[in-house]
């Protein structure tokens, strides 16, 4: 479940048919000025998310845009992103001194067309509060904005608001395809502190009564998630944000099924059910 943070020299972390989540594709990429990293995905749609630095991206030979545009960190500026489809290939080049890219994959046989997700397309939702302990604002760069437009992939950050709480919270979980009840997801996360030398810990709790297991996640931790109830909590004293991959097995939109001890908490936190109806 958890991937420590390692040296991955532009490979995917979670490759294609990933034994524990072959919904998922994930991938960091870094670059240089000028430098040049080409791509394609069989079976899989894309999203690629500049973290850090300034990028232009074609999709089979067609400019599609210039995105990116934060510099120091994920805390510096809104997201922007660039869509993908299945099997296509893409081309990044780096116009920034360097550059940090996510690329973010979830399985999807279709293909459709690519487009740009600009900061002002970005989808930002804030819920929780201060005295829960569990204030956050999520953006979500390909959300319920881009319904029809993406096969079964979401992708979103979600950023601590102050210091230290809990996310994830009613513990809930999405392994199980029960129509409207529950929808199958297999999630991916890659985890980032400020300052850096910050941590969290992501519980997993596979299945209600049984005890779970705690994971001490740090900067640059890689999370996959294929089942179970999996609420994180930060450190007091340090801003988190992870970066979220979602690839569902039928359905996009996502339905979680909250643990019935804790599914009260729902009615406790502020914006906590308009939070989650963004996912849908």
């Amino acid at each position: 479940m958890h991937i420590k943070p390692f040296d991955n020299q532009n490979k995917p972390i979670v490759d294609v048919d990933h034994d524990r989540v072959p919904l998922n594709y994930f991938n960091i990429v870094k670059l240089k000025r000028g430098e040049v990293f080409q791509y394609s995905v069989a079976g899989y749609e894309t999203c690629i998310v500049p973290a850090t630095g300034r990028i232009s991206v074609s999709v089979e030979g067609n400019a599609i845009g210039q995105i990116g545009l934060r510099s120091e960190d994920v805390w510096d500026a809104e997201p922007e992103g660039i869509y993908v489809p299945t099997a296509m290939a893409a081309e990044i080049v780096c116009d920034s001194e360097q550059a940090e890219i996510f690329i973010a994959g979830a399985k999807f046989d279709q293909v459709l067309e690519p487009f740009a997700v600009f900061a002002d397309d970005v989808d930002v939702i804030q819920y929780g509060s201060d005295d829960t302990k569990t204030h956050r604002k999520i953006k979500h760069i390909l959300g319920m904005k881009q319904q029809g437009r993406v096969g079964l992939l979401l992708v979103s950050e979600l950023f601590t608001v102050g210091e230290g709480g809990w996310s994830g919270f009613p513990s809930h979980k999405h392994s199980d395809d029960r129509g409207d009840a529950e929808t199958h997801h297999d999630e991916t996360y890659n985890f980032r502190f400020k300052p850096n030398n910050g941590s969290a810990l992501q519980m997993l709790q596979a299945t209600d009564g049984e005890p779970g297991a705690a994971f001490h996640v740090v900067d640059g931790s890689t999370f996959i998630i294929d089942k179970g109830y999996h609420p994180c909590c930060v450190l007091p004293g340090y801003q988190m944000y992870y970066f979220t991959i979602l690839g569902g097995l039928t359905k996009r939109g996502l339905t979680p099924h909250f643990q019935a001890e804790h599914a009260g908490q729902l009615e406790t936190i502020p914006g906590m059910k308009s939070m989650w109806s963004a996912f849908k």
